[in-house]
């Protein structure tokens, strides 16, 4: 019981990490969550916005960390 709380801890904590770096990278003027390859429509009264390539680009960071992760975990 207390590997799992400390894994919600632990998870919850990278999330708020990485919500912060978001913040700080629109900041420094790099546009993550506009790339190239997101998809952006507007109409006079709709909007739809769907962030293919950050999805992809968040993916790929994910994958690699977890990869890593799991290498030293043994």
């Amino acid at each position: 019981m207390r590997n799992a709380l400390s894994l919600r801890v632990l998870v919850g904590c990278l999330l708020i990490a990485a919500g912060i770096a978001v913040l700080l990278l629109g900041k420094v003027r790099i546009p993550f969550g506009r790339l190239p390859g997101d998809l952006a429509y507007r109409g006079k009264n709709f909007a739809f916005y769907f962030p293919l390539t950050s999805s992809i680009v968040i993916s790929v960071l994910l994958t690699l960390f977890f990869y890593l992760l799991s290498r030293f975990r043994r």
